[in-house]
């Protein structure tokens, strides 16, 4: 994309992502939870063909760029998408998103960029919202719930916070405590049940919908936390892209209340 198309792109979308702010409520309809898809242009477009009318609301929940072959043009094809639809598609911060505040490697998208186009997505992605709430029970995010006393403290979360990286560079643990203090690299911050618990309860949800952590296990905390991706760059890890599926008119009180897809 020319430069001049690029920064075209980027001032309208970042008006939205500022109209949205950090937090999304979605009420009503059909929503499709996509995991990341790190620059798997063919997973995104699928999902577009089957999914996308003014009936679904579609949520992507980070991590657009890097370790797929076609980061820039997935990316671009998201932004360009978001304006079309701008009330049915939701894009959510990832880590990936976030290099203007922890810069770190392998990142081949950012690597390949002159400074002139790295400074401009740094600064548009980072006003990329962070959460989606919505009337069924379901908080979306990239990685770990936040420190927080409220849903809508999220709001006030500044990039680059604490709190910022808890959402996401948060990993979780299948095993009791809050913040576990172990393992930390590239600023991952690895989280366990009593904090899932604790924030869960302050936030008023059931079931967290998450990506980003491709050794996690899918299904989390007595079926109340699901980590699902989209993309082909984990194959290994993650055979199957997977999208998660809820009626916003049935209460979702675990895992078992929504439907996994394959695409």
């Amino acid at each position: 994309m020319a430069i001049d198309e690029l920064t075209s792109l980027l001032n309208q979308v970042e008006k939205r992502f500022e109209q949205e702010g950090n937090l999304i409520q979605i009420e009503s309809g059909r929503a499709i939870f996509v995991g990341d898809t790190h620059g798997d242009i063919d997973a995104t477009q699928k999902i577009f063909e089957k999914y996308l009318n003014l009936e679904n609301k579609i949520v992507f929940l980070g991590d657009y760029v890097d370790r797929g072959p076609a980061s820039e043009e997935n990316l671009s094809i998201l932004l360009k998408m978001k304006m079309e639809y701008p009330d049915n598609l939701f894009l959510l911060m990832g880590n990936h998103e976030g290099q203007q505040a922890i810069p770190f490697r392998p990142a081949d998208f950012w690597a390949r960029l002159d400074r002139t186009r790295w400074d401009r997505y740094a600064e548009g992605l980072a006003k990329l919202p962070l959460a989606v709430s919505t009337s069924n029970g379901i908080i979306a995010l990239h990685g770990a719930l936040p420190e927080v006393e409220t849903l809508r403290d999220i709001e006030n979360i500044e990039f680059g916070s604490q709190q910022w990286r808890q959402i996401t560079w948060g990993d979780w643990q299948e095993t009791s405590g809050g913040y576990l203090g172990t393992g930390f690299q590239f600023g991952r911050l690895p989280f366990g049940w009593d904090w899932f618990e604790e924030k869960m309860n302050k936030l008023n949800k059931n079931v967290l919908i998450r990506s980003h952590q491709p050794n996690a296990n899918q299904i989390m905390y007595g079926g109340r936390c699901l980590t699902i991706f989209t993309s082909s760059a984990y194959r290994s890890a993650v055979p199957q892209r997977t999208v998660a599926i809820t009626d916003l008119s049935r209460e979702v009180k675990t895992v078992d209340d929504l439907t996994l897809e394959a695409i």
